[in-house]
């Protein structure tokens, strides 16, 4: 792998000169087809499948967006924006400058500080402050083509992700929500290397819902491993893992709020699968592969997102530029395959609700958009809302 450049870029990147030659018809998205409403007797504990996902009060809300600083065609940094929470509409306010390379993005709970990664070879995170867009310094992570963080719910540590060397790292966070040295660095060493892969590529870190565990997707080693965090020391120790078939290549992990189960997207073989979680053990359960929807002849499914009442699950599909809808079934336990839409975009590589439930948001990394659907909380149709927004190499959209 030479620096610079990674297999997650390299994927991104096949096809840029056709994903520019469509930039202009890429607002030709879909709406929801007619599908059946929610069975009875299927909702997640106190959820109302019935009525539509409350909305927000009016007023422009934060919106933060991931790019690649090294591509060609990408941004400058990390664009700042404002969404209308009930048209969807999302107007750009500038960019934070200074942090190469953000293709994730992540908030403290307390909202004051944002974390981008820096995905290079030397692999690194930042930390900005909110409020005035204040870059309050990087850190190292000691591996290689950082790609994802987590904010462990406590707000005292950052969670980071190497995909190029197969790492992950904690730092603390301390009370002005800047960055602290490196606690912790855990290379993924076994098992072997999956069919196709030079070695461990750590894609997603996580906590458990519970914040009894923390948990490391590798796409390299088809391996979810599970972590406990000394909270004081800020060190992991491995407890659990569990495998995928080989060559799955699994990618990113979202929890059903319940917090008993997870959906697992698998790039390199295109399936899903619903996991268990035992939260006295840390032990995750693959579950068997189910289809990703998509009809293209290749597809590199990204990730979930859950509705906040857990009763739909969508997907984004890079490859077939679709959203799939899933119904959530048996307080989680079960996706069923409800069709897909049209992403309104191309290479669709991360898909965000806002907090209310009732926007779903689509990076579009080819098409350098980042598209907007109504959720309709009935049925859990979308419906786009509007025009998609101009954004560089979009690859993360965060709404807040």
């Amino acid at each position: 792998m030479d620096s610079g450049w990674s297999r997650r870029r390299f994927v991104g990147a096949l096809g840029a000169a056709a994903g520019a030659s469509v930039l202009a018809g890429c607002g030709d998205g879909g709406t929801a087809g007619s599908t059946p409403a929610r069975p009875s007797g299927s909702t997640s504990p106190g959820a109302t499948a019935s009525a539509p996902a409350a909305k927000e009060p009016s007023g422009p809300r934060p919106l933060y967006l991931g790019t690649y600083t090294s591509m060609e065609g990408g941004g400058e940094g990390i664009g700042v924006a404002a969404y209308d929470p009930v048209s969807g509409r999302i107007t750009g306010s500038g960019t934070i400058t200074g942090v190469p390379d953000p293709s994730y993005l992540a908030v403290h709970p307390d909202g004051r500080t944002l974390y981008a990664v820096q995905e290079r070879e030397r692999g690194a995170v930042t930390a900005v402050r909110t409020s005035d867009r204040e870059v309050l310094g990087s850190r190292a992570t000691g591996g290689a083509h950082t790609c994802q963080l987590a904010v462990h719910p406590g707000g005292r540590w950052l969670l980071s992700a190497d995909y190029g060397s197969g790492t992950v790292a904690v730092h603390p966070i301390d009370a002005s929500g800047a960055l602290g040295e490196r606690t912790a660095l855990v290379t993924h060493s076994r098992p072997a290397p999956g069919p196709g892969q030079e070695g461990p590529h750590a894609h997603q870190i996580l906590t458990t819902p519970d914040g009894g565990h923390v948990l490391a997707v590798d796409l390299g080693t088809d391996t979810v491993y599970s972590y406990r965090l000394d909270q004081r020391a800020g060190t992991l120790t491995e407890v659990a893992r569990a495998h995928t078939r080989p060559g799955a290549g699994p990618r990113h992990l979202t929890f059903h709020p319940g917090g008993r189960y997870a959906y697992l997207a698998c790039e390199v073989d295109d399936t899903v699968s619903v996991c268990s979680y035992d939260p006295s053990s840390g032990r995750l359960t693959i579950g068997r592969p189910q289809s990703t929807g998509a009809k293209a002849d290749t597809n590199y499914p990204a990730q979930f997102a859950v509705t906040p009442d857990g009763a739909y699950a969508f997907l984004a599909n890079r490859g077939d530029d679709t959203i799939a809808r899933y119904a959530v079934e048996a307080d989680g336990a079960r996706l069923r395959l409800l069709g897909t839409v049209p992403s309104g975009g191309t290479f669709p590589r991360q898909l965000a609700l806002s907090p209310d439930g009732g926007l779903l948001f689509t990076a579009n990394q080819r098409s350098g958009t980042v598209g907007v659907f109504h959720v309709d909380g009935r049925d859990g149709g979308l419906r786009r809302a509007g025009e998609p927004f101009a954004s560089p190499v979009a690859v993360c959209a965060l709404p807040l």
